[in-house]
């Protein structure tokens, strides 16, 4: 078996002591702190003392449910996020950041090959969640799941420098890839990719999975009759990372800007 990586080993150590429960008083200072150090908007969540682990301040749900388009034809973030970058997928690169390019093959992992083939020429978004962000993440549009891989790997920071420094980073770190389809047969893939203190990629779908574990090879899970709606909750990071999605040519039309901060539930293009 091969030697955890030491980014693996921080990100559960780190874990664990999010996730445990501290004396009252204790942990009203932990949570305390890090909503201050980081910024964190509470105004949709509930007090920042109720939560009883700085894990469940990460995870934490909205408390009240956020409008979605009445349009169906809208495409909506999932995530509260940043987008870093997006564009054309050509000769089966997509990018990290301007100017560091990969290849989506790689990303996918062999159980994807042929999805790698049909998203040529369509359209990538990138989505940086921030450790201040809302961690949890919902269906951009309505999609029928056809299958789910976990692939293990190093949790290595997605933070800018290193977005634009390190080559190949979504491949080398530990990713789970949903490969989808829309009403109208076109393919879809969203890609959670995990990150440094990343201690869980929760999938609500697939409690099979377990990220940053003993785990060392891909593990494939398919599905016959699973669709999800428009804006249903499907998972969550435990802290912050990135999501990727993937479409067929001529799927869908983003409307966003690199740079743009996005909330669920906001427009960020169409699907035709």
């Amino acid at each position: 078996m091969a030697k955890r990586h030491y980014t693996s080993a921080i990100s559960a150590a780190f874990g664990k002591f999010a996730s445990k429960p501290f004396p009252s008083i204790i942990q009203h200072m932990i949570n305390a702190t890090y909503v201050k150090l980081m910024g964190l908007d509470m105004s949709e969540f509930r007090d920042p003392a109720s939560y009883k682990t700085l894990n469940a301040l990460f995870t934490r749900a909205l408390e009240k449910a956020r409008e979605i388009p009445q349009d169906p034809s809208a495409l909506i973030s999932g995530v509260d996020a940043l987008v870093t970058d997006y564009g054309e997928i050509t000769s089966g690169k997509a990018y990290q950041i301007k100017g560091m390019a990969y290849g989506i093959a790689e990303l996918f992992g062999e159980h994807h090959r042929a999805a790698a083939e049909w998203v040529e020429g369509g359209a990538f978004m990138n989505f940086y969640l921030s450790p201040k962000d809302y961690h949890r993440y919902h269906m951009p549009m309505t999609l029928k799941i056809h299958s789910l891989t976990h692939i293990p790997g190093k949790l290595y920071p997605v933070n800018f420098p290193l977005l634009r420094n390190k080559k190949d980073l979504f491949i080398e770190n530990e990713r789970v890839v949903i490969e989808c389809e829309d009403d109208k047969g076109r393919m879809h893939l969203l890609v959670l990719v995990g990150a440094l203190n990343v201690g869980k990629m929760v999938v609500t779908f697939e409690p099979r999975i377990r990220t940053n574990s003993e785990i060392r090879e891909p593990r494939h899970y398919t599905y016959e009759d699973l669709t999800l709606e428009r804006g249903a909750l499907f998972g969550w990071f435990e802290m912050g990372s990135t999501i990727l999605h993937f479409a067929q040519k001529g799927a869908i039309v983003p409307q966003v800007a690199i740079n743009q901060k996005v909330k669920f539930g906001d427009v960020i293009g169409h699907v035709r």
